[in-house]
């Protein structure tokens, strides 16, 4: 058995699918399409996205790879605006996946995945296309997320410039 190809004309009606699987919690249905869809259109932003967004959906599911995986997918985003956009929310999404861990370190990890997105959405909120402010939202975002979680901080150690034993 062998993968169909996707004609290209079903595209934009795939990628509305796509965005259904993710409203109804199915990610991994969303990725598929959007490989789909890759696989006939290499280039296309909205399928790139939303395959971004159907893997860090998955993040909490554990599953190996899935956090390189969509690192992976930010250069392939057209616009620098974007890239560092979305690479801020890849790295939020997997702060807040390590808090729902509660393990051992998990606050201090997931701190330091917090300071990469508020680095990546800094950078977005230079070059944010006017009237544009969904960098500076999802900014304040995890300033409230880091403030909500007390035990999300950075590690005294490593601050005092010891590293972590």
């Amino acid at each position: 058995m062998e993968l169909q190809r996707l004609s290209p004309d079903a595209i934009p009606a795939a990628l509305d699918r796509a965005e259904q699987y993710r409203l109804l919690n199915e990610p991994e249905e969303a990725e598929s399409i959007c490989l789909d869809v890759l696989d006939v259109e290499a280039h296309n932003q909205r399928a790139v996205v939303l395959l971004l967004l159907a893997l860090t959906d998955q993040l909490s599911h554990g599953s190996a790879g899935i956090l390189d995986r969509a690192r992976r997918l930010v250069p392939r985003l057209e616009s620098d605006y974007e890239q560092a956009y979305y690479d801020g929310l890849v790295c939020e999404r997997q702060a807040k996946n390590m808090l729902r861990k509660r393990g051992s370190h998990s606050g201090t990890v997931a701190y330091d995945w917090f300071q990469v997105a508020l680095e990546q959405y800094g950078k977005a909120m230079e070059i944010r296309p006017a009237g544009n402010d969904e960098s500076l939202l999802r900014w304040n975002a995890c300033l409230r997320h880091i403030d909500r979680h007390p035990h999300c901080a950075p590690d005294e150690r490593q601050e005092a410039g010891l590293g972590i034993e």
